[in-house]
């Protein structure tokens, strides 16, 4: 979700890959209907294992509970957002970890394009 909403906000002025240290096969239909109840399509997006080449090219790397998972190296930045697991849940849950996810995510836009 954190990918798609700065995808969304940062309109192509941000790099942004998505990754998880177990990804499932698929995107929740309940996840996709949650954001496209802001306008925003995963039409094109899959679940993708974090690799080290993904946390090599990132200038910033925002991790959500995924502890020792995550390949840490020096000189990057990291986030680590505590947001519950919106996967199983039912949209009305899903909605307030959504509406974090998308806070957060205008809270540091202004940073990623410079103008913080």
């Amino acid at each position: 979700m954190a990918a798609a909403l700065l995808d969304h906000h940062a309109s192509g002025k941000v790099a942004v890959r998505s990754a998880g240290s177990q990804p499932r096969d698929h995107i929740p239909r309940q996840i996709v209907d949650a954001l496209a109840e802001l306008g925003v399509p995963l039409t094109c997006a899959y679940p993708k294992p974090l690799t080290d080449e993904v946390v090599r090219a990132a200038d910033i790397v925002v991790t959500m509970g995924c502890g020792d998972a995550c390949p840490v190296y020096p000189g990057k930045r990291y986030l680590d957002w505590q947001i519950d697991d919106p996967v199983g849940k039912p949209i009305e849950e899903i909605r307030p970890i959504r509406d974090e996810i998308d806070r957060r995510v205008r809270d540091l836009l202004p940073e990623l394009l410079g103008e913080a």
